[in-house]
């Protein structure tokens, strides 16, 4: 496994994210256990989380599922490089959400109670919250630093300008601020190539792109279709995406054929060879699915390969293959 350094920190993680947030409604606790096992077998360091993962409202299943893991012991804790997130609802009560220096307050704490930990090595805001002032987040969040509770922050699903102004709110207090952004990222959702990615890398963010292959889209769902396998790529608003790409989505399986490797490796190594991309997150159900995922890791794309993907699924605006604002105006 190789290990790169998150963003401008000096904190090494692996090039492979960990998701965890089928842990609990999709696969079972053994079976989290395991993954995360084997996670540490191959190398993998880099987990992410969240405080409302379980989907069941204020109770942080998956939280709680890690937590049990690390509480087994042999170093499992002292390898792992946990990221958790708060901002979504955890009660009824109006505190009980966002980034109001109360909700950072008793969120992380909650956080750490659930992790069965002493400090969270990433804590990630993971919305905008528009309604509170950057002073009072960089105020709670340099008071969990200094407790020892947090080490380092990260935001997601933030836009460019959001990162800006985080950054620049931070500078201001002398405060290290973001390392990282978590926002949406694959060869079918190439929207932050505009600002996102930009604005990350001017900061020193590492991006970490999540949903890396479009809930399933790009990983072979057409070929899995013909063999008779469910996807969950069969309904809903991923059906919708792929009737409308079908004819997108044969080409790419058919690429990768050609190349003999799996679509949901190539897709995962499309984003590695993007600059700024620290890791994917890989949300495996099964340990087969992880260890499928590993060859991403060792994947190398010719020019050629990817001058062909980028004619599958263009970058966004008229001249996409420009950084912004060339890309939609001059």
């Amino acid at each position: 496994m190789e290990y790169t350094n998150l963003g401008r920190s000096g904190l090494s993680v692996s090039r492979l994210c960990l998701g965890t947030m089928n842990f609990g409604p999709e696969t079972s606790e053994a079976d989290s256990h395991a993954i995360m096992d084997r996670a540490h077998e191959h190398g993998l360091n880099f987990f992410d989380t969240a405080n409302v993962y379980g989907w069941k409202q204020g109770e942080g299943v998956t939280e709680q599922i890690i937590g049990r893991w690390f509480a087994q012991g042999g170093t499992r804790r002292e390898k792992t490089v946990v990221a958790t997130k708060l901002y979504g609802s955890m009660g009824d009560w109006p505190n009980d959400n966002k980034l109001s220096a109360l909700n950072i307050r008793r969120a992380c704490d909650a956080s750490l109670k659930r992790l069965q930990t002493d400090y969270i090595d990433l804590y990630q805001m993971h919305h905008v919250d528009r309604d509170t002032p950057w002073d009072e987040i960089w105020e709670a969040f340099s008071v969990l630093r200094q407790q020892g509770k947090v080490i380092y922050f990260g935001s997601s699903n933030f836009a460019g300008w959001h990162i800006a102004q985080a950054a620049e709110a931070a500078r201001t207090r002398g405060f290290l601020g973001l390392v990282s952004e978590q926002s949406i990222y694959n060869l079918m959702t190439r929207w932050a190539e505009l600002e996102v990615l930009p604005a990350a890398r001017h900061y020193g963010l590492g991006v970490i792109p999540w949903s890396p292959l479009h809930g399933g889209l790009l990983g072979g769902v057409l070929r899995k279709q013909r063999e008779g396998g469910g996807s969950r790529s069969s309904s809903g608003r991923s059906a919708d995406a792929l009737e409308k790409n079908r004819d997108t989505i044969d080409a790419y399986e058919k690429l990768c054929a050609e190349l003999g490797e799996d679509p949901a490796n190539v897709g995962l190594a499309w984003l590695l060879h993007q600059d700024g991309v620290t890791a994917p997150i890989i949300g495996p159900r099964t340990v087969e699915q992880l260890d499928s995922s590993l060859r991403a890791a060792e994947l190398k794309l010719d020019a050629d390969v990817l001058a062909k993907l980028d004619e599958l699924f263009p970058a966004p605006g008229p001249n996409g293959s420009k950084p912004a604002p060339e890309a939609y105006a001059w």
